[in-house]
């Protein structure tokens, strides 16, 4: 394959700030990528560098470690029509996949923490439908679950409680985490889906993280009350896991608090996913095996920087015996390249958002375009699901256990 041209330019993201696209030319046609940005950032990510100018953008123009993401995933693109292969199976090539596997989604239904101008410090609520016999399916449920949600919300705190946040999730101006689960399970119920949804969320602690204490209050004036130990926030997260059907939690320590992270994952014995502890980087996620500090790595590739870079992670998470979840970033692009990253990887896994914006939504259907287009055995037309349970990894087609239970799909 010869690159004909490579052109750059500078395009907006879903939030509003300038990424950058990358158009890659070959003689099998044009190939274009875009770059998408991250709110709640990790500090070990791979370096986004912005120009600082301020009289463009408020300085937010960008290059760096993101314009070599854009030429990575147009190459990636123009090496799957080069063999004249849909792009996961070229991913799947590269990674030395055989098979193909459509993913559970985690929909992002509530919105908090840095994603939303709410009181909610904790920054996703998300609900996965673990039960449902294909993707198709889970994605229904997704949308049915959502609108229902819409309901409770308006119900209990009015119409302009459903305003939206980056992810596309409701933001109610609410503080106590704990509500956002039950207006979960209030809507899991009223929509009859009791036995084909869990919940997971994403705390990202890191961003509430003060003078080595939890401040569960951030967005307010600072008030000792709310600032709370590593231990007790691990006591908060098993009275979750104990009271709504929480099988997965990511960051709910600070990146550097590798303490609780090992004493959480060893206690609650559900998934307990890395992001801004691992960034997506090998050097990150071997320490974090060692240290035995979660179970599941969320893969972002601008975390890291190139589609080669984050294969090589994800292969080194499963090598170690976790799950990986394929992520979107909370700036993001009508790119769909993760949709096809999560089938050709195989992790089973993918959070883009609710169901709802058209960012987020253009991953969810270019999915449900893979369903069509996918000609192996019909096993694998089913979502799939890598949840830990109990320190034990669990892979299965049918279901993710709960205790002593199995949710049937």
């Amino acid at each position: 394959m010869s690159i004909v041209s490579i052109v750059a330019r500078e395009i907006l993201d879903s939030r509003g700030n300038p990424t950058v696209e990358v158009d890659l030319r070959t003689e099998k046609g044009l190939f274009r990528a875009a770059v998408p940005s991250g709110a709640s950032t990790g500090i070990y990510e791979a370096l986004e560098l912005r120009d600082g100018d301020k009289s463009r953008y408020k300085g937010k123009a960008q290059f760096g470690a993101n314009a070599i993401l854009g030429v990575s995933l147009a190459i990636c693109k123009a090496g799957a029509a080069e063999k004249d292969v849909p792009l996961y199976r070229h991913i799947a090539d590269l990674a030395g996949n055989t098979e193909l596997v459509l993913p559970v989604p985690a929909f992002n239904v509530i919105n908090g923490g840095s994603h939303a101008g709410n009181k909610l410090a904790m920054q996703e609520f998300m609900v996965l439908p673990v039960g449902a016999e294909s993707f198709k399916e889970a994605l229904r449920i997704g949308s049915e679950l959502y609108h229902t949600l819409k309901g409770v919300i308006q119900e209990k705190y009015g119409q302009d409680a459903t305003n939206v946040g980056d992810e596309g999730g409701f933001a109610p101006n609410i503080l106590e985490n704990s509500e956002a689960l039950d207006l979960l399970q209030t809507a899991i119920e009223k929509a009859g889906f009791t036995d084909k949804v869990v919940v997971g969320m994403d705390v990202a602690a890191s961003e509430f993280y003060r003078d080595g204490k939890y401040d569960l209050d951030f967005k307010s004036p600072p008030d000792a009350e709310r600032h709370i130990s590593a231990e007790e926030l691990a006591d908060i997260y098993q009275g979750f896991v104990n009271n709504y059907p929480v099988v997965s939690i990511e960051d709910p320590f600070d990146q550097d608090d590798w303490e609780g992270w090992s004493r959480l994952t060893a206690r609650v014995g559900i998934q307990v996913v890395g992001d801004d502890l691992t960034v997506t980087n090998p050097k990150r996620i071997e320490k974090a095996a060692e240290e035995r500090a979660c179970n599941c790595l969320l893969l972002k590739v601008n975390q890291i920087g190139s589609v080669t870079e984050a294969i090589q992670a994800c292969k080194l998470a499963q090598a170690n015996g976790w799950g990986v979840m394929v992520s979107h970033r909370s700036g993001e692009t009508e790119d769909t390249f993760i949709a096809d990253l999560v089938v050709g990887l195989c992790t089973g896994q993918i959070k883009t958002g609710a169901p709802c914006r058209s960012e987020r939504l253009a991953k969810y259907n270019q999915l449900m375009r893979s369903v069509s287009c996918i000609t192996v055995p019909a096993v694998n037309h089913k979502v799939r699901s890598r949840v830990i349970f109990s320190q034990t990894s669990v892979e299965t087609t049918c279901g993710v256990r709960q205790g002593a239970t199995m949710v049937t799909m």
